[in-house]
């Protein structure tokens, strides 16, 4: 539903420069929703960004064992209310090893949103080389990556993602591998979403007469082709983020992604499976930081995309009334 949304958006959408800009942040803040959303992820960014900052505060950092925090008489439960909360353990502790949880915890956020994000600059890469590509090549050359982009969104991309992390060695930097994995398999739908939209721009009066001009086929795509599909492609990249975070925890909760001890959500929940009765905040804080990771990220991106095509109605209705979308 996502990529028929975005490859349906109009291309003058950004093509109008600073006046564009100018009315997408006019219609963006119009939205509450995606404003809350927006001041929720760079909260996320920030404690990310700060983590070392952070912990240093704290005094603690994510990788020291402190095993006289937990009790071995019954199974490396943390001692003390609410696992183990105090001054200098913020969040209590890790069951059975002691880590400090709010250090795992923040260093665990730079990790997931890291992997997101790079996974996803590699996907728009690919997509947009290829589906430009595609578009403006000639028969045979749109063919051939036509039919390469269907095989790879007809990949299943856990299953392809499994294989890939399970036979590369150790020995490669883990975060680096997985956000690579999720980039080379997942490109396939914006490909395609490229290529329509660029064989959409390719009819228009302006891209005609820049051919007319004597314009070489990559000016052309470079100066007229881009700008028109840069508002479809940052949309459908908002939405991707959310997608490549939950990716990486499903992998890091299997697994095959990010290795101890290096902190990851998905991987603190792996470990929490077997504590939700004796330390639930080991299970509650890493669930609860990417339910809330990804909830503003969705809301953020599909604000981006009302904001980016007033035509297309919200399927977020919270504080994007109807009186305020027209006036926008």
């Amino acid at each position: 539903m996502s990529e028929v949304l975005v490859a349906t958006q109009a291309p003058e959408a950004f093509a109008s420069g600073a006046s564009g800009a100018r009315q997408f942040w006019r219609r963006l803040r119009l939205q509450r929703a995606a404003l809350v959303a927006a001041v929720v992820v760079a909260l996320l960014v920030l404690v990310a960004l700060a983590a070392p900052l952070l912990t240093a505060i704290e005094g603690q950092d994510p990788t020291t064992y402190h095993p006289s925090l937990v009790d071995s008489a019954r199974g490396g439960v943390p001692i003390g209310s609410f696992g183990g909360i105090s001054g200098e353990h913020w969040l209590g502790v890790e069951p059975q090893t002691g880590r400090d949880l709010f250090a795992r915890l923040v260093y665990g956020a730079r990790v997931s949103l890291g992997v997101a994000l790079a996974a996803t600059v590699v996907q728009v890469f690919i997509g947009v080389v290829v589906g430009v590509a595609a578009a403006l090549g000639n028969r045979w050359v749109d063919q051939l990556l036509s039919r390469f982009t269907d095989i790879i969104v007809a990949m299943p991309l856990m299953i392809m993602s499994l294989a890939l992390l399970a036979i590369v060695p150790s020995s490669f930097p883990r975060p680096v591998l997985v956000a690579l994995v999720i980039g080379l398999i997942a490109w396939g739908n914006i490909a395609k979403i490229v290529r329509a939209q660029t064989l959409t721009l390719k009819g228009l009066d302006y891209v005609s007469a820049a051919r007319l001009s004597g314009w070489g086929t990559w000016r052309i795509a470079r100066r007229e082709l881009l700008p028109g599909i840069a508002a479809p492609v940052i949309t459908y990249a908002a939405l991707l983020v959310p997608s490549n975070i939950t990716v990486e925890a499903a992998l890091s909760f299997l697994g095959v992604g990010v290795k101890p001890p290096t902190p990851s959500w998905g991987q603190m929940l792996t470990a929490a499976d077997v504590w939700y009765q004796a330390a639930p905040q080991y299970l509650l804080l890493p669930a609860g930081a990417l339910f809330v990771t990804v909830l503003a990220l969705t809301v953020l991106g599909d604000g981006v995309r009302t904001a980016l095509d007033p035509r297309a109605a919200s399927r977020l209705r919270v504080g994007t009334g109807r009186k305020r979308e027209a006036k926008a």
